[in-house]
């Protein structure tokens, strides 16, 4: 069984019933492709067992690890770029507290690095870690992309500085490939501690690796826990390779409401700790579904924040719009509304009612009004938000993307148009080998 549960109710006057069917004739095979590993693609599907295979051993081993970094950083940096550290940042900020980097908690701030080229992000982060203790990892198969790679060459040499080199060495966790690449050859000559990036687990794919898992555990969450969830959602998801999977349906539905024309898909969520979740799984999908001149469009809203600027663009813009929420059913906390003996703002009416019940009043509100104004609604319900359902939302998600890119008839699981600005800016800065390119771009 699973957590998860989506309904499909207010897609229903969209699509013909035919279209669906369609669809879901597919899934048992496309499900046999996924476990089988014989679809494009397949030397990146490590994934798929992902969870099952973590053992207790390598939790501890992390857990050990972590541990020994909360104790003397004040701060954890997180040097990395796409799914290097956008599962981690995901997972962290949708299970601590919103205010974190404000409150004490216990647990080291969590900072990022190498996923911009700012130099005035990178010069404030400088200047706070003159004056914090911290410690970092490094997160690249490679060790040569630019951003991280960069970002790191700066901190590298300012935590030699502070603390000398061999404090330094064992403030620094480098995870990267497990034999070869630039970061690998550096960690080997510095003797950092290493943790490897499996090769056939892309960077999308990789938050339930050490990629996400020490900064997570670092945070202060339960790693434990998210394993169990994604692993309760392997096992569901190998047991009901069906059209009634809850994974399945969500990809069913996304593909028969693409192929209806609503080429742009938004996930929505009324939790603003899902904020995070929403950018990875925008990676989730725009890196494995958009290619080959295909894809749907991932775009994210938090409501009821973005009612008041989205909303009026999804309830009346370009009807090429589909809406998936994640909806949450009961929240961690209890906030209610008080009786104000004024009642200036005209709020009475609500007063003794929990803040989180005007919250799914509003979702509900919202989906019955964007629905009659053109825009699908797939509902993702979940009981709440902790390691668990977390766990198994990252597996939902992954195996979701799998089956839709299947189904599109694309390979979910390469990335080729990422190298066209790469190229183009290693010529444009100058780099050896690129000199005709260089001289083409100038031109333009």
């Amino acid at each position: 069984m699973t957590d998860i549960k989506v309904e499909l109710e207010h897609i229903k006057r969209f699509v013909p019933e035919n279209q669906t069917d369609k669809f879901n004739a597919k899934i048992a095979s496309t499900f046999k492709t996924i476990y089988s590993r014989t679809g494009a693609g397949n030397d990146f599907l490590g994934w798929v067992d992902l969870p099952s295979s973590i053992t207790a051993e390598f939790i501890k081993d992390i857990k050990e690890k972590a541990e020994e970094l909360r104790k003397k950083s004040e701060i954890f940096v997180v040097v990395g770029i796409g799914g290097s550290y956008l599962g981690a940042r995901a997972v962290i900020e949708a299970l601590t507290n919103h205010f974190s980097q404000m409150v004490e908690t216990g647990s080291p701030k969590i900072i990022y690095a190498g996923h911009n080229m700012s130099e005035d992000y990178m010069s404030d982060l400088i200047s706070l870690l003159d004056k914090k203790e911290y410690s970092m990892t490094v997160i690249s198969k490679s060790g040569t992309t630019t951003e991280p790679a960069v970002a790191f060459r700066i901190l590298k040499n300012h935590i030699e500085k502070k603390y000398g080199k061999e404090e330094a060495r064992k403030r620094i966790v480098a995870i990267t490939d497990k034999v070869k690449g630039a970061l690998k050859v550096l960690s080997d000559s510095e003797g950092y501690k290493t943790y490897v990036v499996p090769d056939d687990v892309g960077g999308r794919y990789s938050v339930l690796t050490p990629v996400g898992l020490l900064p997570i555990a670092v945070a202060g969450v339960d790693i434990e826990k998210l394993v169990a969830g994604a692993q309760l959602m392997e096992k569901y998801c190998i047991d009901n390779q069906n059209e009634n999977n809850e994974a399945a349906k969500y990809a069913v539905a996304r593909q028969t409401l693409y192929h209806a024309g609503k080429t742009n898909e938004i996930l929505v969520n009324y939790e603003p700790r899902l904020c995070y979740f929403s950018e990875w799984w925008k990676q989730l999908y725009g890196e494995s579904e958009g290619k080959d001149g295909k894809g749907i469009f991932p775009a994210s809203v938090t409501f009821t924040t973005d009612l008041h600027s989205m909303g009026q663009y999804i309830q009346e813009g370009l009807r090429n719009l589909m809406e998936t929420v994640i909806s949450v059913e009961n929240p961690a906390n209890e906030v209610r509304i008080p009786e104000d003996s004024v009642n200036l703002d005209q709020m009475n009416y609500i007063a003794g009612r929990r803040l989180n019940e005007v919250n799914q009043t509003a979702e509900k509100a919202t989906i019955l009004a964007h629905v009659d104004g053109g825009v699908p609604n797939i509902r993702i319900v979940v009981p709440r938000i902790d390691a668990c359902v977390m766990g198994q939302l990252i597996y939902f998600f992954e195996i979701g993307c799998a089956l839709s890119g299947y189904m599109l008839e694309v390979n979910p699981f390469n990335q080729p148009g990422v190298e066209a600005y790469k190229k183009n800016m290693f010529a444009l800065l100058g780099k050896p080998g690129y000199e005709e390119l260089r001289s083409k771009l100038e031109k333009r």
